[in-house]
């Protein structure tokens, strides 16, 4: 996929494919602490819940923001979410990890999002699979709505880290 591109699709009945990815050019020990042991410099302390993340992954408590577009910086809507990143592993000159976020709170009117994210020559790269809510209806208002709301929320995202790797502020072009 080329860098910037963004696409969904269904993956399978509720559920839909994300695929982000933007330009992160950085030298690889660079991305390799900004996604391994520096990443509470940009995400900020792990989550303090009741209900454990899933095994060999951390919690984070970050407000997530969705653009109104693709591009769009005039309207911003933030939603206090659980991010959940699993350990760095290096595969072919790439940087892997686990990643999984969902709403904090009202969690059944948000999708909830599990995939991975890659770094590899400059790029970064978000994929998986979302669940979009409320069921089937769910399922039709993602194809009219919802998935510009995921592709936003997984845009941002990687755009943050992107500039962390950098060396820029985490939320200097928010």
């Amino acid at each position: 996929m080329n860098a910037g591109a963004a696409e969904t699709g269904d993956d399978s009945v509720g559920r839909a494919r994300l695929d982000v990815t933007v330009p992160a050019p950085a030298a690889p020990d660079r991305a390799l602490e900004v996604l391994g042991p520096g990443r509470a410099a940009w995400i900020g302390a792990e989550a303090d819940t009741d209900a454990a993340p899933p095994p060999g992954m951390e919690r984070f408590l970050i407000d997530l923001r969705m653009r109104s577009g693709e591009h769009a910086r005039l309207i911003t809507f933030h939603k206090a979410a659980y991010l959940d990143l699993g350990a760095v592993r290096e595969v072919d000159g790439a940087i892997r990890l686990e990643i999984s976020w969902r709403a904090a709170g009202l969690a059944l009117l948000f999708p909830v999002f599990s995939g991975e994210l890659t770094w590899a020559h400059g790029a970064l790269r978000v994929s998986g699979v979302y669940e979009p809510p409320g069921g089937g209806v769910g399922v039709v208002a993602d194809r009219l709505l919802f998935n510009v709301a995921a592709r936003g929320t997984a845009r941002w995202l990687a755009e943050r880290i992107a500039r962390v790797m950098a060396g820029k502020a985490a939320d200097e072009a928010d």
